[in-house]
């Protein structure tokens, strides 16, 4: 992480424990936590950043500039959109932002999208947008961004804190891996996304409470096949420890 960049971001798909790696973040001193600026947008058509009421991409954008003026700044965000203008602001991630990447396996991922919203379509799935953002960062930065699979997470997860924080250059802090369980503010917006979470004090490979798996969604083997050569793709270059 160059002394340039403010903000650190984690880009996910969703249900890939993107939401607990944020409350780990939120145990950090050294960072302000965003949580799913872009996302929300889409979903609410306004998002509250630090106060201020925000209701497009370039405001999204520029109100995260302007809060990592003060504090370095980490947001997570979900690709179940895809988000034009952050797409076009190459100055935003190549120089504002550190782009990193957390993934977890499709044939896990779409029945949880499922339980929650069964009208799920397949872009929503979000690795095609995932993947050409992975590879929009790479050619402007020049460097081969971090990517976290959400599996290799909750096997080992000090270690794999521990690699990513080493790759951006930042301290390891062992404290932040467990917290308190409850809601938080920061998702409130988008609860019904985060019930499981807030029953955590720590990554864990829970089972999850829909128990669907790929095997009764028959009607949705398209959205997998659509979706797994980009996760592939991905996975190729997830961090190993």
């Amino acid at each position: 992480m160059s002394a340039g960049r403010r903000i650190v971001a984690l880009w996910s798909v969703p249900r890939s424990r993107s939401t607990a790696f944020f409350r780990m973040v939120l145990q950090r001193p050294d960072f302000q936590a965003v949580h799913e600026p872009f996302s929300t947008l889409a979903e609410l058509g306004s998002v509250d950043l630090g106060g201020e009421c925000v209701r497009s991409e370039t405001g999204v954008v520029g109100r995260l500039r302007a809060l990592a003026r003060e504090q370095p700044l980490f947001f997570k965000d979900t690709a179940d959109e895809r988000y034009p203008a952050v797409l076009a602001d190459r100055a935003f991630l190549a120089r504002d932002v550190c782009s990193t990447f957390l993934i977890r396996d499709p044939a896990e991922t779409i029945p949880s999208y499922y339980a929650i919203n069964p009208d799920v379509r397949p872009e929503q799935i979000g690795f095609e947008h995932l993947h050409e953002l992975f590879t929009l960062v790479w050619q402007v930065t020049g460097e081969r961004p971090v990517v976290i699979d959400a599996a290799d997470l909750v096997r080992d997860p000090g270690a794999v804190v521990h690699a990513y924080f080493e790759r951006l250059g930042l301290p390891h802090l062992p404290e932040a891996l467990s917290w308190p369980a409850g809601d938080r503010a920061e998702w409130r917006a988008t609860g019904r996304w985060h019930r499981d979470v807030a029953e955590t004090t720590g990554f864990e490979d829970r089972p999850s409470r829909h128990r669907l798996t790929m095997a009764d969604l028959g009607h949705l083997r398209v959205h997998l096949e659509r979706q797994l050569p980009f996760y592939e793709a991905l996975r190729e270059h997830r961090l190993t420890v």
